[in-house]
């Protein structure tokens, strides 16, 4: 009963206090200096689907220095966090303290760079709303998680070059 006849691949999912909608989740991981896509991607709609996605892209990043994430206080479950830890990315999640005990201890939140993570977390928004607003992309036409996925890398990879000359201009000035 809740399978679509022209997108099987679309899975209910209820955000915040509205209706159950047959959706994707999209998914992206953004550069902290530069505000620059590193990485997105599209999964079928669940409860835990932004978590398994964040650190199936965390393992795609290469690098070797000192990494951190910063993510809103859904991402504040210990099993998240200690699979950016056990990574070597240490994770600057808004704590969830609402009726629980949060995963992010004294040992994060105690440095300056974790106030400011929470900050730049807000940049990510932005890569969203153009997506919506510019790119057309509210509601998607294309049907399948393959091509609904390789559209919105396209988009996101337009929203990188949207962003890039005031990058070059800053750096200029």
């Amino acid at each position: 009963t809740h399978e679509s006849a022209s997108d099987p691949d679309a899975r209910l999912y209820r955000k915040g206090n509205t209706g159950a909608q047959l959706s994707y989740q999209a998914h992206v991981l953004m550069e902290h200096r530069s505000g620059l896509v590193r990485a997105a991607c599209v999964t079928q709609a669940s409860g835990h689907g932004e978590r398994d996605a964040a650190l199936a892209m965390l393992g795609s990043l290469r690098g070797r220095r000192r990494r951190t994430l910063a993510a809103d206080k859904g991402y504040d479950t210990a099993d998240f966090v200690a699979g950016c830890r056990a990574m070597g990315i240490t994770p600057h999640v808004a704590q969830n303290t609402s009726h629980r005990r949060s995963a992010i201890d004294g040992r994060t939140t105690r440095h300056a760079g974790y106030a400011i993570s929470l900050r730049t977390r807000a940049w990510i928004e932005t890569h969203f709303g153009w997506l919506k607003a510019a790119a057309g992309m509210r509601q998607v036409k294309q049907r399948g998680l393959t091509k609904v996925e390789a559209l919105f890398q396209l988009a996101m990879a337009a929203s990188n070059l949207v962003r890039l000359p005031k990058l070059i201009a800053a750096g200029a000035a």
